[in-house]
């Protein structure tokens, strides 16, 4: 079998996140292998870099499948954007190693969360930023992050409570600008828990909004317990942008 990497683009809104699921074939990861099936003949798994949640976009999202096909890498592509719905689009491919994994052979991601600040409302952007009224203050916000850098365990910041899994994560960079009425954070790192940037961001946007201070970050990571941490973001606001490899 022949193995093939792509890159994908997808707008979440609508679907119920990347991993396959029984109840529903209205996910990244079904939609995908049922072309792919229906291509080939034969059952064909997709595996991504990570599984996005539902509502979450992605830039740059990596994954990888085996198939027996006589077709082109450029053909193959073209098949899955003909028959994919106009939210996913396949941007790249390419035929990788057999032994190439989209998942385990990932070393980094970029992550990025946007956030309206102002008190008047979006129309435009509305499925894709997290709207805040009240004014940030990114100074303080900042300090916060850069106590969040480096390798740490990230135990409080992720909503898996169950998994056995080191919850240990090196993070390379946390950047957060002010374009016009957006703030934007942007996520650098060798890997991310399940919810993780989403209760950092809703963690700093509450040091941001003055309800608890940026030494906070430091107990918090000392403490490892998720009630300690601040609020799950909604998930539109968040868009995988990069696998690294």
């Amino acid at each position: 079998m022949r193995n093939f990497k792509i890159v994908l683009q997808y707008e979440g809104t609508r679907f119920q996140g990347w991993q396959r699921q029984d109840s529903t074939d209205n996910t990244i990861q079904g939609k995908l292998e049922a072309i792919l099936s229906k291509m080939t003949g034969h059952q064909v798994q997709v595996d991504g870099s990570g599984r996005t949640d539902a509502g979450v976009h992605a830039y740059g999202q990596v994954a990888n499948f085996h198939i027996e096909t006589e077709k082109s890498a450029a053909e193959v592509m073209d098949y899955l954007n003909q028959f994919l719905p106009e939210d996913i689009r396949v941007i790249q491919i390419n035929e990788a190693s057999e032994r190439f994994h989209s998942r385990l052979n990932a070393v980094g991601k970029t992550y990025r969360y946007r956030i309206w600040n102002s008190t008047t409302p979006t129309v435009f952007e509305r499925r894709y930023v997290y709207e805040v009224a009240e004014k940030l203050n990114l100074e303080e916000m900042k300090r916060a992050a850069s106590y969040l850098i480096g390798k740490h365990d990230f135990k409080a910041f992720t909503s898996n409570k169950r998994s056995k899994k080191s919850t240990v994560r090196t993070i390379e960079e946390i950047r957060i600008e002010q374009q016009g009425n957006e703030v934007v954070l942007h996520y650098v790192g060798d890997g991310f828990l399940y919810h993780m940037v989403r209760i950092l961001t809703g963690t700093l946007i509450e040091v941001g909004l003055g309800q608890r201070s940026a030494d906070s970050m430091e107990r918090l990571l000392q403490s490892g317990k998720r009630e300690d941490a601040g609020m799950l973001v909604p998930a539109k606001g968040l868009a995988l942008m990069e696998v690294r490899y």
